[in-house]
C-alpha cells in the first residue's frame, strides 16, 4: 500500500473556499483535511474576532494531528497579518507544537512569494473593508515592500466575512485587471476566501507579470514542504513553476 500525503489545512469557520481550491489542485496521492476556527459573518474587520479565533489555533493543530498530517497550515490572511510580521512567525510555531508537523502560515507565505519574484514595488486587489486593508498595508512595508495602491472590491467588501466566499472569479478578474498599476513589480490579490486563485492565470496573460494570490501562496509552501515538487498548471505562475521554499 502506497503512502498517500496529507496535508491539515485550518480556515475561518465562515471560508467555504478553500478546502474546495486546495481539493481542486492537489496531485494524485495527496488528500486535504480541514479545520475550522469560530469567525462569524459580521466579524470581517474586526482585531478582537482574530483573537478570539487564534485562541483554538493550537487546538485546531492537535485535532488534525490525529490523522497523522504531513503539513498543517492555517489558510487565513487577515488572521496571519494583523497583528505584524512576529505573529505570523508565532502563528507556525504554535501550529508547529500542536500537531508535531511543520506548520504554514498565510502571510509570510506570501512574503516568500514575493520575495522569489524579486518583487519590490506590489499592487494589491482586496474584498477587505478600511481596517482590513490598513493593517495589511502595515504588515507589507513592515516586512519591506512598497505598496502602491490597495483597492477594495465594493460589493465583496460589503458581503461580510462569508458573502466574500460566493463572488464570481469572472468579477475578480475584472477588478484585479483594473486595480494594478503598471509600476506594479506584481499584483497581490488577499483573502483566502475570494476566489482569486481561480482568476490567476488570466489576469497573468493579461498583465503580464506574476499574481500571487492567499491561498495559492499557502498552498504551494504547504505543498512543497510535504516534498510534492510537480508543476501545477492552471493557477498561476507560482505554482506551476513550484520553486523550492527558502530555509
Amino acid at each position: 500500500m502506497s503512502d498517500r500525503k496529507r496535508i491539515g489545512v485550518i480556515v475561518p469557520a465562515t471560508n467555504t473556499t478553500v478546502e474546495a481550491d486546495f481539493n481542486r489542485i492537489a496531485p494524485p496521492g495527496m488528500t486535504i483535511h480541514g479545520q475550522r476556527l469560530w469567525l462569524n459573518d459580521g466579524d470581517q474587520g474586526s482585531g478582537d474576532a482574530r483573537d478570539r479565533m487564534n485562541t483554538e489555533l493550537e487546538k485546531a493543530a492537535r485535532y488534525l494531528a490525529q490523522g497523522k498530517m504531513d503539513v498543517v497550515a492555517m489558510v487565513g490572511t487577515t488572521n496571519s497579518f494583523y497583528k505584524g510580521p512576529a505573529w505570523g512567525d508565532e502563528m507556525e510555531r504554535i501550529m508547529g507544537r500542536g500537531a508535531g508537523v511543520p506548520g504554514i502560515a498565510t502571510s509570510p507565505s506570501v512574503v516568500q512569494a514575493f520575495r522569489f519574484f524579486g518583487a519590490k514595488k506590489i499592487s494589491v486587489a482586496s474584498p477587505y473593508p478600511e481596517w482590513n486593508n490598513r493593517k495589511l498595508q502595515e504588515y507589507l512595508e513592515a516586512v519591506g515592500f512598497e505598496v502602491l495602491n490597495i483597492e477594495a472590491e465594493p460589493d465583496a467588501s460589503r458581503a461580510g466575512a462569508q458573502g466574500v466566499n460566493d463572488q464570481d472569479p469572472e468579477v475578480v478578474i475584472e477588478f484585479c485587471e483594473r486595480a494594478c498599476l503598471p509600476e506594479a513589480d506584481l499584483l497581490f490579490c488577499s483573502c483566502t476566501a475570494w476566489r482569486a486563485m481561480e482568476a490567476a492565470e488570466e489576469l497573468e496573460r493579461r498583465l503580464g507579470r506574476p499574481v500571487i494570490t492567499s491561498t495559492q501562496a499557502t498552498a504551494w509552501r504547504a505543498f512543497r514542504t510535504a516534498g510534492i515538487s510537480e508543476s501545477i498548471s492552471g493557477e498561476g505562475r507560482l505554482l506551476e513553476l513550484m520553486p523550492p521554499v527558502p530555509e
